[in-house]
């Protein structure tokens, strides 16, 4: 089935799940219980209140708010009325969100408190910067400091008739935009992914077919909204198939255990953290995880032992492996069903079918089987560039239409793509992508910090973490906890460095760039002695 002509657009995705799969489930976010067809009545009621707030085809607006049956409707809503969905990420501070909502020239902003942060008060100071931002909407609860509450929201949808709606709908295309991704780069800076309805609905609807996706199966989703992974892996591959979507706010393995349990969930696709955390919660004995049937682990290699754990004591019958980034709608590679437990830990599989995969030189010369070097990623999936920034667009996308990863990796024999270290220095964090450079531009705003560089460290639980080496500036004092303290007050969680080392100089080669190499060395070597 070719998903990007036959479903059109993600709207239409839940249109055609309601004429599918009608009273089944489709949704259980805490007491709400939606059925397909509940699901396309709320749609379409929030399409007609986004018409009658002026989304226009093409505007974009921002969605900060955990993973909620609200965030689902609030996009199809945006995307329905044409407008582009800016997904946020809800441990981003104000001044990041802020970033975003100016560089994507955002209309509204739809949000929803979250971990004691109300993100639309936050950005009240921002307001001179976001001449674009019309409206606020708070997704949950009372207003606040927003505009308008989701009833109130709601409640302007009476001027609109539900066949304006539907007819907005229609007039979206497989090549309209539907998305644009912030993900942070080399410079420091995040930058936006443009991506379509169909290059999402060909790549998940293929995946969540090949992973065997049906009518009757629960996804318990953890992976958050903001990324491909919970949105797109998740909840839209869940709509195409008939599954039920029940979305999880913030990942806690004893209450993962009830939900299993009670829900019968079959689907979790998330990092390997997620997995260790419910093969070690001490309730796991407590439940019945017999309906677990579908699992998959992205952005980091999975210890073949965890793999063997995850059949043995969580029952899962399928654990696979997948490569992507964002630029190639965060979907490239991946394993396939009968590939041995090896070769899901030390790969992630195979290019998808109409992606093409290859390992190239600095010269951008493709290389054997075996040999290691950047790996670059050509066809549908690949974006059409970066949000209003040609010149990345162009360092990023060759004129060959290959995509530098910035990653470096070798295929084997069979096509099998292993990561084995990163170019641009990108470290990851319990699952998250964290930029050394982006975390130094935050770390250099702390006051007593002359000079700083970020590198990626190992981590027990968490796989890797950041470990900061600052210089001070003369007369200025600090500490690691007084760093790290203003570190999360900063910047998003994941970001903040869990080392801090402080040096009189950082290791510099003749044009002045930081030797990181001589930094993972220092590190290692301390590391070496304090557990000797």
């Amino acid at each position: 089935m070719r998903y990007d002509q036959d479903f059109r657009s993600i709207p239409h995705v839940v249109r055609r799940a309601a004429a599918t799969y009608g009273d089944r489930p489709a949704l259980v976010d805490g007491d709400l219980r939606w059925s397909f067809r509940d699901l396309e009545r709320h749609m379409t009621r929030a399409v007609r209140a986004a018409l009658a707030l002026g989304i226009a085809p093409g505007d974009r607006v921002g969605i900060c708010a955990p993973n909620c049956a609200a965030w689902i409707c609030a996009a199809l809503a945006v995307q329905g009325a044409g407008g582009v969905v800016v997904p946020l990420n809800t441990r981003f501070k104000a001044a990041e969100l802020a970033y975003i909502l100016r560089r994507s020239g955002a209309k509204a902003l739809f949000a929803a408190p979250f971990l004691g942060t109300d993100y639309t008060a936050e950005l009240r100071k921002y307001e001179p910067e976001l001449a674009a931002l019309q409206t606020t909407v708070s997704l949950r609860g009372e207003r606040g400091d927003a505009d308008l509450d989701w009833e109130d929201f709601l409640a302007k949808g009476a001027a609109v008739d539900e066949s304006t709606a539907h007819a907005a709908i229609d007039r979206i295309t497989p090549d309209s935009v539907s998305d644009i991704m912030f993900t942070s780069g080399t410079t420091g800076h995040p930058k936006g992914v443009v991506l379509t309805h169909g290059q999402s609905l060909r790549a998940y609807g293929w995946m969540a077919e090949e992973y065997t996706f049906r009518a009757g199966d629960v996804f318990l989703v953890v992976p958050p909204f903001f990324h491909c992974f919970g949105y797109k892996a998740g909840w839209l591959a869940s709509f195409l198939h008939g599954v039920t979507v029940v979305p999880m706010a913030v990942f806690d393995a004893a209450r993962a255990l009830e939900l299993i349990e009670r829900e019968r969930v079959s689907i979790i696709l998330g990092p390997p953290t997620i997995f260790s955390d419910l093969i070690a919660a001490p309730a796991l004995a407590r439940h019945d995880t017999s309906s677990l049937r579908i699992s998959m682990t992205g952005g980091t290699t999975i210890p073949e032992p965890l793999i063997h754990a995850m059949k043995d004591e969580l029952s899962f019958d399928i654990v696979m492996s997948a490569y992507g980034l964002t630029e190639a709608s965060a979907l490239a590679t991946t394993t396939r069903l009968g590939d041995t437990p090896a070769t899901v830990a030390r790969t992630n599989g195979r290019q998808i079918p109409d992606v093409e995969v290859r390992i190239a030189d600095e010269a951008g010369r493709a290389l054997p089987a075996g040999e290691a070097g950047e790996i670059q990623v050509r066809g549908y999936t690949v974006t059409s560039g970066y949000w209003d920034d040609p010149e990345a667009t162009t360092a990023a996308i060759g004129d060959d239409g290959w995509l530098r990863t910035g990653d470096i990796g070798h295929l084997d024999a069979d096509g099998n793509l292993a990561v084995v270290d990163r170019k641009k220095d990108m470290f990851i964090v319990g699952g998250f992508n964290a930029y050394p450079a982006e975390i130094e531009r935050l770390l250099l705003g702390y006051a007593p910090v002359a000079e700083a560089a970020v590198i990626g460290v190992p981590d027990d639980r968490l796989g890797e973490v950041g470990c900061a080496y600052l210089v001070l500036k003369p007369g200025a004092r600090s500490t690691a906890p007084d760093v790290i303290a203003w570190s999360r007050a900063n910047m998003a969680n994941f970001k903040v460095p869990r080392h801090v080392r402080f040096v009189d100089h950082l290791p510099r080669n003749a044009s002045r760039k930081i030797l990181k190499h001589e930094l993972r060395a220092a590190y290692e070597e301390q590391a070496y002695e304090e557990n000797a």
